[in-house]
């Protein structure tokens, strides 16, 4: 079978899997996890699957419940994929960044310089950050109001592509017999002078004929829709089924239409969770084992988290309590909105939406045969809702290289996915020039 349309398909790392039980598991990577040779493992087996991209999501503080739950990012992620950077050819590599507590300067050139030694595999992900554990280790007593944030977010934004576009390689230009290094003509302040940052520019490092590192985005509320909608090449978004799926790719699509770029076309990658195996049974037993593993308090408390509000009088074997609609939620409205679509789904008790969001927090979660697992990519493909998918691996390594072992060649049989690196490039590999 072939397919004009393919997939992209990228990795989120995080701990030894986003199953909050994965670490509990007897073969589990939990002593391995604080060693760069581990995520160096790691990128090698995505870029072995021909993957798009390995991305590091960040939290800027150590989790209060730190007895049993991972730091989001161990390693500082821009130093990480530096290390990964140095023994992989080809994967894109793609860091969060906060709008909220980074400095536009030094994170443009950190991810220039890195645009530089991989030739042109970075990207980043600009983010708000979510809790007022982060700002505390910032000088900030509290997380600003989401629309302050989104504010100073889109602020940095654009400093940051005056920075990544100040001068380009062209403008250097060592010429001896005129005792000149630069057409300094080309290298000029740009003065920037906002509410959030004043920037003088320009970079310290030129521009590559490989461009900007791609910027993707994240955010599910309407201000993240717009941040988007104004500067991503491409989306991470959070999708329990077509229908959230069809809604966000609307939404994404009229807030593009009201932008500066109406014309333009955004990727989106929907979170995916997949448990692979030769049988259904086998599939479904490994999802089974890691959730007999789980503590109920473990996972109420990440509840908690998603919906903001305390869940200790719930009980576990009757039916969620009625939740606010979202436009009342103040907190990160991509998980809330999922939870809200999970219970109109499903219906569920309290025990059964605990297992829906044992793993990634209610992304799209498959469990099956390669083939059941691939019809339904091809189904979120063709309705237009996905242009890739953000793997979500339940374990890491294992469930990272059942994908590549197992799903990945049924992909590739049906023509949807690369059977081999199209482009030396992060930008190429996505074909963002397409659009």
């Amino acid at each position: 079978m072939n397919n004009s349309k393919q997939l992209n398909i990228g990795i989120l790392m995080y701990g030894v899997g986003h199953h909050q039980a994965a670490w509990l598991e007897d073969d589990s990577s939990i002593n391995e996890f604080t060693t760069i040779e581990y995520y160096e493992d790691l990128a090698k087996i995505a870029e072995r699957g021909k993957f798009d991209a390995v991305f590091f999501a960040d939290s800027q503080a150590f989790p209060a419940d730190s007895a049993t739950k991972l730091p989001a990012s161990y390693f500082d992620p821009v130093v990480a994929l530096t290390a990964m950077s140095k023994v992989t050819d080809n994967v894109g590599l793609v860091s969060t960044i906060s709008g909220t507590f980074n400095n536009p300067f030094t994170s443009a050139r950190q991810l220039l310089t890195l645009q530089h030694i991989t030739k042109g595999r970075m990207g980043w992900n600009l983010v708000t950050s979510m809790t007022d554990r982060e700002a505390q280790n910032h000088s900030i007593p509290e997380l600003p109001e989401r629309a302050v944030r989104y504010k100073k977010a889109d602020e940095f934004a654009e400093v940051m592509n005056k920075l990544f576009e100040s001068w380009s390689i062209e403008s250097y230009n060592p010429d001896k017999e005129n005792n000149t290094i630069t057409k300094n003509k080309n290298i000029q302040p740009f003065n920037h002078n906002g509410e959030n940052f004043q920037v003088k520019g320009p970079l310290t490092l030129p521009l590559r004929k490989e461009g900007k590192p791609v910027a993707m985005q994240a955010g599910a509320s309407k201000e993240g829709v717009a941040l988007a909608a104004k500067y991503a090449d491409a989306v991470y978004s959070v999708s329990w089924n077509l229908r959230q799926a069809n809604v966000y790719r609307e939404k994404l699509n009229q807030a593009i239409k009201e932008s500066r770029r109406p014309d333009n076309y955004i990727k989106v990658f929907p979170g995916l969770v997949t448990y692979v195996g030769k049988t259904k049974e086998e599939a479904q037993e490994k999802k089974a084992k890691l959730d007999n593993l789980l503590s109920i308090d473990t996972a109420l408390n990440q509840l908690e988290f998603f919906i903001q509000q305390d869940t200790k009088s719930w009980k576990l074997d009757e039916k969620v309590p009625k939740l606010p609609p979202v436009e009342e939620f103040k907190g990160p409205v991509g998980r809330y909105q999922t939870v809200l679509e999970i219970i109109e789904d499903r219906n569920p008790t309290v025990r059964e939406l605990l297992g829906y969001l044992n793993a990634g927090g209610g992304h799209l979660t498959l469990v099956g045969t390669p083939e059941e697992i691939v019809d339904e990519l091809e189904r979120w493909m063709n309705e237009g809702v996905a242009d890739g998918f953000n793997l979500m691996p339940p374990t890491l390594p294992g469930s990272l290289e059942d994908f590549v072992d197992l799903v990945i060649p049924e992909m590739q049989k049906r023509g949807i996915f690369r059977r081999d690196y199209n482009g030396e490039t992060f930008r190429e590999m996505l074909e963002l020039d397409k659009y």
